[in-house]
């Protein structure tokens, strides 16, 4: 394993939407092990694939509800809102209000080709809605809300 250099704000592959992933082979497991890594040298909670400088449709989530390998994610349903502040790896220093799904349900792949679908719920919903916007270009500060919204 070994630590990618995270992408920062105002680099332009930040705002790219990102393609899907067709290779399931070691190269995949090898990004997936190093962005794991990555993340938790950084202290962050998730990190996605333009984070790390690929356009692809990755992301790594670690919470209190475990560790999930995020390959070609879709959100196919969500309940509730939740409000609260977020930051990101690709933007140091900065937090802003953002309101996301309290509940989430999410179909993925896995290092391996193999489809799984997970119901996610509070920061692990949080987490999972603010990678998936990576893999679209989106950042977490164009959701941003003022907190008496």
């Amino acid at each position: 394993m070994a630590l990618r250099d995270i992408v920062k704000d105002k680099d332009p592959i930040l705002r790219k939407k990102c393609r899907e992933v067709t290779d399931f082979g070691a190269k995949l497991s090898k990004l997936l092990d190093d962005m794991h890594e990555t993340m938790i040298a950084a202290d962050g909670v998730g990190l996605a694939g333009p984070q790390v400088g690929l356009l692809l449709r990755v992301a790594v989530v670690e919470t209190d509800d475990g560790y999930f390998e995020l390959v070609n994610p879709v959100r196919t349903a969500e309940s509730g809102t939740q409000k609260g502040y977020e930051g990101c790896l690709s933007v140091p220093g900065r937090s802003e209000c953002v309101i996301r799904p309290m509940n989430v349900t999410v179909r993925y792949l896995d290092r391996h080709g193999k489809q799984r679908t997970g119901e996610f719920s509070g920061l692990t919903a949080r987490a999972m809605c603010h990678e998936m916007d990576h893999l679209d270009g989106i950042l977490f500060y164009d959701k941003a809300v003022r907190e008496d919204e």
